[in-house]
């Protein structure tokens, strides 16, 4: 058809297979292979492809280091955070240090007062004295303040030159201040008739000493003459070109508005407080003190703060109120003993009589009581408690005996010191439950000798009867005795029980037999057999005991013996026939057979030595 001619005429005009490669370069009018075209391409493929596994390897390089130093840069991370919680955790110890040793110093304060004022009772004069020492003792800042003073190349031009002075003159140290002033003299020749009388006025200060026989009187007017001059130097201006002195001056005529104005200095107000005493009211009776010590500090704390735990029971101390300092301390301190050992010094003053409780022990024991009760629950000063309890006559014993029970035996060696508390104090009950729990500890722990020891000295025969059965039949297990030293050593420990005897006496029989003692051994164990102080269970292990010595070359029992010993042997056999626990068994069927062939053996040697004897 047409369409068939059509269809021939297009497949003849295409190209053949083996032409299809082909391309014609009309340039250089030549055949060109597919295969030459695309060799360039290939090679700068070739070419890209190691480029890029270069980069590649040093995109990998780069990530390895950056890992590196993210690992570096955690490392040190890590120091910087072990380091900060190295810093936190000193910082953390250094505060806790300041505050045991702040709470120490609280103590100190407290008590070297309650000496003051309780015990020294010092009269009006002799007691401002005491309150300066007090204060000097506790109040030590100007000391180190000192030491950089005349450490300075100019002592007198140093910024705390005055400052110093001016404590030194607060605390009544007029040698110290009269010292430094010379400094001042030294440096400023204009100043050196000030210094002078300054120097004067400091040193005619009247002082009440303790040895001397100046009347109260007397000291009044010498104080006021003293105190005129000092007005009539301050009232004509001798001092008003040099501040500091105008001030110190001021400070020594009583100016207590002057005086709070070096509360800086001063620090605490009970500082103020004798300070004020010391340049206005020198002669301050005992019972006048609480009254300035209340204006004192109100003054001193101006109605900025409120008082502190501390500032309340100084305060009670000047008001001579032994029972609220002691209830106050109590509150404030962290633990008991401060209070025991108060109240125990005061006790001991006959200073608390009137202050009896109403529960049958007097103040000092109940605190005694309560400071032992928390030392018994700390784990090394639990022995320091023992001794508190002796003190405390009434209910001591009590408590320490219950107390005693409730310390954790963790160790021998701890449960011996116990144990010599209370043997110490012939607490019996005490010793006897410390004893048995030692012993059920050892026994748990299979330490028979430890368990027998622990029992024996407990006195405890029904334990002691248990542990040796524990021996024998550990005995009967392994052919062998363990502690051998302990029950070679019972002495007259081994009468506390029949078994612990027989435990002791068949060691002895075993031992005479070692030694070859043969005749001693068997009247021994025959002694063992016919006292029937054995278990009923041991009893054929006694006679097997017996061939050994019944098979001997010599004859070693007699034949009373030997007839004594038939009789256990039947009496073995009855015994286990009634109890039905005879077991058809060829050891010890044959065991039976040799001790009886041994018997009948020895029974006819005997009669025949004893009859060869007899003729």
């Amino acid at each position: 058809s047409a369409w068939d001619q059509v269809m021939r005429a297009q497949h003849s005009t295409q190209p053949s297979i083996s032409h299809r490669n082909t391309i014609i370069d009309p340039r250089k009018n030549m055949t060109v292979t597919f295969v030459d075209l695309i060799k360039p391409v290939m090679a700068q493929l070739t070419d890209l492809k190691s480029a890029l596994t270069k980069v590649t390897q040093m995109a990998d390089s780069a990530l390895e280091a950056s890992i590196a130093l993210q690992d570096d840069a955690r490392y040190f991370y890590r120091r910087e955070e072990w380091a900060t919680d190295g810093i936190m955790a000193l910082e953390n110890q250094l505060l806790m240090v300041y505050c045991k040793v702040s709470i120490l110093s609280a103590m100190e304060l407290i008590w070297n007062l309650c000496e003051i004022m309780f015990i020294e009772a010092a009269p009006a004069g002799p007691l401002l004295l005491h309150l300066l020492d007090w204060v000097r003792l506790h109040v030590c800042d100007v000391d180190n303040m000192v030491c950089d003073v005349l450490k300075s190349d100019s002592p007198a031009k140093h910024e705390n030159f005055w400052n110093a002075i001016t404590i030194f003159v607060l605390q009544g140290r007029m040698d110290e201040a009269r010292q430094l002033l010379c400094k001042e003299a030294s440096a400023n020749p204009a100043s050196v008739g000030m210094c002078k009388l300054l120097d004067e006025l400091m040193k005619k200060m009247p002082v009440l000493n303790l040895g001397n026989t100046q009347t109260l009187t007397e000291m009044e007017l010498k104080w006021q003459h003293w105190h005129d001059e000092c007005q009539r130097f301050l009232q004509d201006g001798t001092f008003a070109s040099n501040p500091h002195m105008e001030t110190i001056c001021k400070i020594l005529l009583g100016d207590e508005s002057t005086i709070l104005e070096k509360k800086d200095l001063m620090t605490t107000w009970y500082h103020f407080l004798v300070t004020r005493l010391l340049y206005c009211h020198p002669t301050v009776k005992p019972m006048e003190l609480h009254l300035y010590a209340q204006s004192s500090l109100d003054q001193f704390l101006g109605g900025e703060s409120s008082p502190e735990p501390l500032d309340i029971i100084l305060l009670a101390a000047f008001e001579f109120d032994i029972h609220q300092v002691i209830k106050e301390c109590s509150i404030a301190l962290s633990n008991w003993w401060f209070v025991a050992h108060l109240t125990d010094l005061l006790d001991h003053c006959n200073l608390l009589q009137s202050h009896n409780l109403y529960f049958g022990s007097n103040m000092r024991e109940y605190l005694l009581l309560e400071y032992a009760s928390g030392l018994f629950c700390h784990h090394s000063l639990w022995q320091l408690a023992v001794d508190y309890f002796d003190y405390c006559p009434e209910y001591g014993r009590a408590y320490l005996e219950l107390h005693i029970e409730r310390i954790p035996l963790d160790t021998e060696h701890k449960a011996l010191k116990v144990l010599r508390i209370c043997e110490q104090r012939m607490m019996t009950d005490q010793v006897r439950s410390i004893c048995k729990i030692m012993a059920m500890k050892a026994v748990r722990n299979n330490r028979l000798g430890s368990a027998l020891s622990w029992s024996i000295r407990a006195k405890d025969a029904a334990f002691a009867t248990l542990i040796s059965d524990r021996f024998l039949k550990d005995y009967c297990e392994r052919g062998a005795f363990s502690d051998l030293d302990l029950i070679d050593n019972l002495g007259s420990a081994m009468l506390l029980s029949d078994r612990l005897t027989f435990l002791g006496k068949y060691r002895e029989f075993h031992r005479m037999y070692g030694e070859k003692q043969f005749f001693p051994a068997a009247k021994l164990l025959l002694t063992l057999m016919t006292a029937r102080i054995a278990p009923s269970s041991f009893w054929m292990t006694l006679l097997t005991d017996a061939l050994p010595l019944l098979e001997q070359k010599e004859v070693i029992f007699s034949a009373d013996q030997t007839y004594e010993l038939m009789r256990c042997l039947e009496d073995v056999m009855a015994t286990k026939s009634k109890n039905k626990t005879l077991q058809d068994d060829d050891t010890e069927t044959i065991k039976v057979e040799m001790l009886r062939l041994a018997l009948a053996r020895n029974l006819a040697r005997a009669i025949v030595k004893e009859g060869t004897l007899e003729e």
